[in-house]
């Protein structure tokens, strides 16, 4: 029996795909030691080597290059699921207000500073970094005035009285027309190939299981999450869980090299 350390968030999406895998199976010769927090610290445990699997941000990726591998599943990339950018008050986007961004490096980080690039060429950004659900919440009470939001808060920001200043995800797919690529599960690249292997099959294999239940919404997804409304977990399952998540094909590839070609 093989133990690998995996670190995956809280969200819907991650505990949706590796609920079977975490649970185990007979056949399993892994014993997978779980850490659940949020992407930001995951980001930051696997540029120290801290884990053996893990699911980051796609963000990441050029820092931890020479250590880990991208796997084929388990990923977060599809279409219409990026991140918005919103305003605590009915206003436009100003580029003299701090901005609150959801971790340095996340991929949400690299599709604002995309879209202010693209939009603003030579004029400085300001922002700042909070843990995502802070940022949320520094929104919706008015502590911040503008913020970037991802996971679940894609789908509450208008309940909460919030204001849509640009869908950075939408911008993505207008520009380069490929699918946003938010995360991917990585692993060391010192684990032998036939262990990927193994690991790429137990997650496909943990998703299978997953999308063949009766119900979405688990009691062990519902715990992890930030939200309590089945519904909405549900909808973030739907959006974030995609083919691409059981395997990353050429498209998924493609769009990763064509977001660092253009960030």
């Amino acid at each position: 029996m093989t133990a690998l350390k995996l670190g995956i968030s809280t969200c819907p999406n991650d505990t949706f795909i590796y609920e079977h895998l975490i649970a185990g199976n007979a056949d399993s010769n892994i014993e997978w030691q779980v850490t659940y927090t949020d992407v930001q610290t995951l980001n930051e445990m696997v540029i120290k080597g801290e884990l053996d699997v893990a699911k980051v941000s796609c963000g990441v990726l050029p820092l931890i290059n020479p250590s880990y591998q991208i796997l084929r599943s388990g990923g977060a990339i599809g279409y219409g699921c990026g991140p918005l950018l919103l305003s605590s008050k009915p206003a436009g986007y100003s580029k003299n207000l701090k901005t609150q961004l959801p971790g340095k490096n996340t991929t949400a980080a690299l599709l604002f500073h995309f879209w202010h690039n693209q939009e603003f060429p030579d004029e400085s950004i300001n922002v700042s970094y909070d843990f995502f659900d802070q940022v949320y919440k520094n929104l919706c009470n008015k502590k911040s005035a503008q913020g970037v939001v991802i996971h679940e808060h894609r789908f509450t920001w208008e309940r909460d009285g919030l204001y849509l200043l640009q869908d950075l995800g939408a911008y993505f797919e207008a520009k380069t027309h490929l699918p946003i690529p938010l995360g991917c599960t990585v692993a060391r690249r010192s684990l032998t190939d036939d262990l990927v292997l193994s690991i790429e099959k137990e997650i496909q294999q943990s998703i299978k299981a997953a999308w063949s239940r009766k119900g979405l919404v688990t009691p062990f997804i519902k715990e992890k999450a930030q939200i309590e409304d089945d519904s909405v977990i549900e909808e973030h399952i739907r959006m974030f869980v995609t083919d691409f998540s059981f395997d990353i094909q050429e498209k998924g590839l493609l769009a990763l090299k064509t977001l660092f070609s253009i960030t």
